[in-house]
């Protein structure tokens, strides 16, 4: 099936509207009718070739909601209308120890919504910038969500599960004192889950203008991290910091905020390496640096019921396809609170 979709053919060229072809559902298909896309920092990064890799054309997005079309013939668990998602995973080897364990994200053979391997034309994946795709059942997740909330929900496919994994991973909860770095699209959302799941949350910006507006999104403190007094106040105090900023920064004032066994995870990725870390301030207090990326397809249906239940979305601008480079731009320029979304009935104007 041919449709509209909206993508790049090489690093310099701005995206534009396409014409890309649908394989039909297969037996364990699920063809979905994508209502809206999320618009990610990944997107941008992968499609002007910043990270290395990319494969033209390239549509980008992997924060895709919509309803269910068709769906092939062993197909049990959804159903022509329902409401649903894809994130960042379409497919993956479904045998090995990460699979077996729900941790497909770090499956060696995990393929990506876009710019991943595949039989379809033209080789690769193309993603949700696009009026339809199809997806193997075991990727697609059930939304939950109000149908009115359906535009804010689709950010937490990349974003929301970006920030819940390692909130879970690392036993967040009440008692616990959550730093979140970066007041963005990633870190809006880590606000708001860390708050949901019970901890005390002190919110690190580097602007003083976001005070208020990060305490409207559940932080119990905000901290000015170039004031140097500010950070000075919270020393040894942090059980966890969850990094979420995408550009390159020194990490070390961050780990004099944590205790001691205290852990800061990164999950923003920046485009270029950051300063490495004083290992003194690992070593003296036994604190951990990670990493953590997006989440497994059980995990990330967990934290759509778990925003479902406690009414979580993302804040977003909503934009038509053909906004798409002007929001590229105002992205790289911290000018949206906190997610652009594509409305994805405008690529058919």
């Amino acid at each position: 099936m041919t449709i509209k979709a909206y993508g790049a053919h090489a690093a310099d060229k701005p995206l534009e509207s396409l014409d890309i072809t649908r394989r039909a559902p297969g037996a364990h298909d699920v063809q979905i009718e994508i209502a809206y896309c999320g618009v990610c920092h990944s997107d941008l990064h992968q499609v002007r070739a910043e990270w290395a890799g990319t494969l033209y054309p390239c549509v980008p997005g992997h924060e895709i909601v919509g309803r269910v079309t068709a769906v092939g013939a062993h197909v049990s668990r959804y159903q022509a209308g329902g409401l649903v998602g894809v994130g960042c995973i379409v497919d993956s080897c479904q045998h090995c120890a990460d699979c077996d364990a729900g941790l497909e994200n770090y499956c060696d053979h995990m393929v990506g919504t876009y710019n991943g391997p595949t039989a379809d034309a033209p080789g690769h994946t193309l993603g949700g910038y696009a009026q339809q795709i199809v997806v193997h059942e075991r990727y697609v997740l059930r939304i939950r969500h109000p149908e009115s909330q359906l535009a804010a929900a689709a950010p937490l496919l990349c974003a929301g599960i970006t920030t819940y994994s390692p909130l879970r991973h690392w036993n967040v909860g009440p008692g616990h004192k959550v730093g979140v770095v970066g007041i963005g699209g990633l870190g809006h959302m880590g606000i708001k889950l860390a708050h949901a799941m019970g901890a005390h949350v002190v919110a690190f910006t580097t602007s003083e203008s976001k005070r208020d507006a990060a305490r409207a999104l559940g932080a119990d403190e905000v901290v000015v991290s170039r004031d140097e007094g500010q950070m000075a106040a919270h020393a040894q105090s942090l059980d966890f910091i969850l990094n979420t900023v995408a550009a390159p920064h020194d990490l070390n004032p961050f780990f004099a905020l944590l205790k001691r066994d205290g852990t800061m995870t990164l999950v923003g990725a920046p485009a270029t390496p950051h300063a490495p870390p004083d290992v003194f301030n690992l070593i003296m207090k036994r604190r951990s640096l990670a990493g953590s990326m997006i989440g497994g397809i059980p995990e990330t249906q967990e934290m759509l019921d778990f925003c479902a239940e406690h009414g979580i979305v993302a804040d977003i601008e909503m934009i038509r396809a053909d906004q798409i480079n002007e929001a590229y731009e105002r992205m790289l320029k911290g000018d949206v609170k906190y997610r652009f979304v594509m409305d994805c009935a405008s690529l058919a104007v």
